[in-house]
């Protein structure tokens, strides 16, 4: 309402020091009422006056084809409140976890932003406030800092997923007398949308920026000035920091008693993840960190995936064991994400636990509320905390766990090993890796990782993620193998004790149990596992506890090699007898027979099976179930139960008239079964075991082969006999010519009399479809000799020429790719060998029935252990091997220190911390000399001062 004049006249007339001309002012304003004369200095609290506001609603921003964006023009004073409750309830921007303003970098005379500035902008800033909920407050200007901002903002909504549940929240605050075409958005009535014109250059203006979701327009009266937003601005950022809002709100009123500012900066750092600036500004020793201080941001660098926070904490403080009860457990695993391998699975399992639990509750008529005793109703004692750890988490609600349980509060046995399952389980290298550093057990917790993420990698669709698995798992069991062979440089001794050792944490587990559920053979290839089990294969790993005589005699008949050589004489022993009994005393149906020496092959067989069914229920320490699987899995142990099941059955039809020959022919093709068991008895042999590896191998480049060979077959099969014969309705006829001939062309038995017209021989046929019916041969039609004898030719190209070569370049392939690792696998199979044979009695069958009934006595009516389990007891060996382990770590950390890559990547950083300093002290010397010029300007003029 008042117009002091300023000293910058324009060519349209005196300006006011607002910023206006004397055209947009009043008459009250520009009227010589003692105003003017008076006040020589505009304020805008003092010379300006508020009016409803004529600029609000919805901007569409024409041709840049982006969703609208909420505007409002308001007064400095408006009251910060308001203006927040507006944002969040009516224009829907979600409530913030914290605010960062970003200023400066704009208007005339100041520097373009430097590159490095933009690549913060781009690669921090943005990602961090998507990560946090923030919100991010600049001019919204397509000048300076704001323009980069919305560019950053821009190019992350284009790389982000389309579902992304975080979305960038960019809010433009800024003066309405600097914005460009701002009459464009003036609708006493709001705007629904108002079109505003986005001019496409590359050039600073001070229009809108389209990439921002709201803009809050300051308006002081002034026009073409800056500044008149930071009292607002200043404003707006108190009141939010005050309002404790999203999940930052949620935390910290449960610490805002105790809580302190350097609280706050950790949480910020974590938030942001600067890792550095929490090292360097609040754990440089100079704070005292309670407990209760690190536990809200410990959470957060678990749940979000900072493993250098965590190592962190725990190094300044925070007591692992205190940190992670059962409680704290499951809200880990209720953060896991819905679309996770880990998640789907737990929620598969949870369901068949509420399956069972409920019927079991509708059995029992067992109270919901008591949840602890219906779940170890449900699993037992020492499954019930299984149950609710693993696999309730976020799922869908348990009536069994509804309430409180009295497990929750207690803290967990082993919280670094359920850590690193929970890790492993979400496929995080970094965070699986440490806190398999900070765990007990180094290299049975390494094989157990390979085994499930190995087991993960199985199920997972998505090609990326699997190969992340499997490499990860690779890594885990190379640091097995590295730690296992620094404690075998250490103590051999305690190194055997080790592998053998049964871990209390890991079920009972031993590591060779876990290397080979984990397929882990290049572990199995070390010298030490190798040492180790040659002893237990000549049985001398028992310490001496009798006299020397006794003792060497005790290990060579207990020793799984006396074993084995038994029970290789007794087989080859079996396949004569049985060969015998087939060739040469195959009797008739009874009362002929059966003879002496076929009942005594009943005995024989009738002992092995004996033999599979203690291997099957009294070999492990697992459930019943368990043990089943477990042996069903073998294919040697299939191939066994495949030749009892075809003896019985032969032996069954044997017995009757109608089915003595069936019965004498199921007999002769189970001695072959019988007889391929051969295979696996020599694969304890150096030289013989990689060879039946390759072999194997090579069984499934058969198969590929006899896929395209039957194609082929079929095809010249029947256009072969369709041709030759125009009807022939015998089917086993048609069988012969369709698939068994032409198989015999492949090996060069061609009938050309019987297939070409011109060599056909005089035989007896006719062509009456009677007679053919009733049996009598059908002639040839010679009509298309000379197709027949072309399809010949194109069928044996394909077959003879191209499938055999493929044949053979397959079997070339694969034995050159397992014989560069066929010792490996050798050495895997030798133990699965050994530990089958550490397991058997001593004598083999058909005297194994002995080792039976003393087993069975010594077991069961005496109640005696196994001696041979001892090879395998448990052991505390903590603290040296996690000496071994750390010596390991610290080796591998300075080889990586002292590497060339590490250290050309230490002089980068510093060449740019040197190079930033020096543009800072650029730009402060050139601001030194521009005050110095301006102060010498002002000192040399005499008409300086006011008027």
């Amino acid at each position: 309402e008042t117009f002091p004049q300023s000293d910058t006249d324009t060519p349209n007339g005196a300006l006011c020091q607002c910023g206006g001309p004397r055209g947009t002012h009043g008459s009250n304003a520009t009227g010589d009422y003692f105003g003017a004369a008076i006040v020589s200095q505009w304020d805008s609290g003092q010379h300006s006056s508020e009016y409803p506001t004529d600029a609000f609603g919805e901007v569409e921003f024409t041709g840049a084809g982006r969703r609208h964006s909420h505007f409002l023009r308001l007064s400095r004073d408006t009251p910060p409140q308001i203006v927040f409750t507006l944002m969040t309830a009516h224009w829907g921007v979600p409530s913030p976890n914290l605010v960062v303003s970003v200023v400066g970098g704009g208007g005339e005379g100041q520097e373009k932003v430097k590159p490095w500035v933009r690549e913060v902008m781009r690669n921090g800033l943005v990602r961090a406030a998507q990560s946090t909920g923030a919100w991010i407050l600049t001019g919204g200007l397509r000048e300076g800092v704001g323009r980069c901002v919305g560019e950053a903002v821009r190019d992350h909504a284009a790389a982000a997923p389309s579902l992304s549940q975080k979305k960038v929240v960019a809010v433009g605050v800024a003066p309405w007398g600097l914005v460009h075409n701002r009459q464009q958005l003036v609708n006493a009535q709001g705007s629904f949308p108002a079109r505003y014109y986005v001019q496409n250059t590359s050039q600073d203006t001070c229009g809108l920026d389209s990439n921002y979701q709201a803009f809050l327009l300051v308006d002081d009266g002034t026009v073409g000035q800056r500044g008149g937003e930071t009292g607002f601005l200043s404003n707006l950022e108190d009141y939010i920091s005050h309002q404790r809002t999203g999940i930052w709100g949620e935390k910290l009123k449960r610490v805002a008693s105790h809580a302190s500012e350097y609280t706050e900066e950790l949480k910020l750092a974590v938030a942001w993840n600067r890792v550095d600036i929490a090292k360097s500004e609040l754990f440089n020793g100079d704070i005292h960190w309670k407990y209760e201080d690190l536990e809200d941001s410990m959470t957060d660098a678990l749940v979000n995936d900072k493993p250098q926070f965590v190592r962190l904490f725990c190094e300044n403080g925070l007591n692992i064991l205190h940190y992670l009860s059962y409680s704290r457990l499951e809200s880990l695993y209720r953060s896991l994400a819905d679309s996770s391998l880990a998640y789907t699975l737990l929620q598969r399992r949870l369901a068949e636990r509420q399956a069972a639990a409920t019927s079991l509750t509708q059995l029992d008529g067992a109270d919901p509320g008591s949840p602890v005793s219906a779940v170890t109703r449900l699993m037992g004692s020492a499954s019930a905390k299984e149950l609710c750890l693993y696999e309730v988490s976020r799922l869908s609600p348990c009536p069994l766990l509804l309430g409180d349980c009295l497990y929750r509060d207690q803290r967990c046995l082993s919280p670094w090993a359920s850590l690193f399952i929970w890790a492993v389980l979400q496929n995080r290298s970094e965070m699986a890796v440490y806190f398999w550093e900070m765990a007990s057990e180094s290299v049975l917790s390494a094989l157990s990782g390979c085994k499930i993420l190995r087991e993960l990698s199985k199920l997972e669709d998505e090609t990326e993620s699997k190969v992340s698995m499997k490499e990860l798992a690779q890594k885990f069991e190379n640091l097995a193998q590295d730690v296992f062979s620094s404690c075998y440089q250490s103590n051999e001794r305690r190194c055997f004790t080790l592998l053998i050792r049964q871990s209390p944490v890991w079920a009972g587990a031993t590591c060779l149990q876990m290397a080979t559920a984990a397929d882990a053979r290049l572990f199995f290839s070390h010298d030490g596992v190798q040492t180790l089990l040659s002893q237990i294969w000549w049985g001398s790993s028992s310490p001496p506890i009798r006299p020397f005589a006794i003792q060497r005699w005790r290990n060579f008949w207990f020793a799984p090699v006396t074993s084995f050589l038994g029970n290789v004489l007794m087989y080859f022993l079996f396949l004569c007898l049985f060969a015998y009994v087939l060739l040469v005393d195959f009797k008739g149906p009874p009362p002929k027979g059966p003879s002496i020496s076929e009942m005594v092959l009943y005995f024989w067989v009738f002992t092995m099976v004996c033999e599979e069914i203690r291997q099957t229920f009294f070999v492990g320490s697992t459930t019943v179930i368990q043990r089943m699987k477990t042996y069903i899995q073998d294919i040697w142990n299939k191939c066994d139960l495949t030749a009892i099941t075809v003896f019985a059955l032969a032996v069954a039809c044997r017995m009757f008239d109608e089915s003595y020959h069936f019965g004498r022919a199921l007999m002769a093709l189970d001695f072959m079964v019988f007889t391929l068991r051969l295979i696996h008895i020599f694969a304890i042999h150096k030289q013989l075991g990689p060879k039946i590896i390759i072999v194997s191998k090579m069984m499934k480049d058969v198969f590929f082969f006899l896929f395209f060979l039957f194609v082929w077959l079929m095809a010249y099969g029947v256009a072969n006999q369709a041709l030759l014969y125009s009807y022939d309705p015998r089917p086993s006829w048609i069988f012969r010519r369709v698939f068994y001939r032409p198989y015999l062309h492949i090996f060069g038995q061609i009938p050309i009399n019987e297939m070409d017209a011109d060599k056909l021989l005089e035989v007896e046929c006719t062509n009456n479809r009677t007679l053919i019916e009733g049996g009598m041969e059908p002639c040839m039609d010679g009509s298309y000799n000379w197709l027949v004898v072309l399809l010949l030719v194109v069928y044996l190209l394909v077959t003879n020429i191209l499938l055999i070569n493929l044949l053979i370049a397959m079997f070339s392939y694969t034995f050159s790719k397992v014989q560069d690792h066929s010792d490996t696998h050798w050495k895997f199979q030798r133990y699965n060998l050994i530990v089958e044979y550490h397991s058997r009695p001593c004598l083999a069958p058909p005297f194994i029935i002995l080792s039976h009934l003393h087993l069975f006595i010594k077991r069961f009516v005496r109640r005696i252990p196994s001696a041979k389990v001892k090879h395998f007891a448990a052991s505390r060996l903590n603290t040296w091997e996690g000496l071994q382990k750390e010596n390991l770590l610290s080796a591998q950390n300075k080889r990586l220190r002292d590497s060339d890559t590490a250290r050309l990547k230490r002089t980068s950083v510093k060449v740019d911390t040197v190079l930033k300093q020096m543009s800072e002290i650029r730009d402060r010397d050139r601001r030194l000399r521009l005050l110095e010029s301006e102060v010498s300007v002002d000192h040399k003029d005499p008409h300086s001062g006011w008027y």
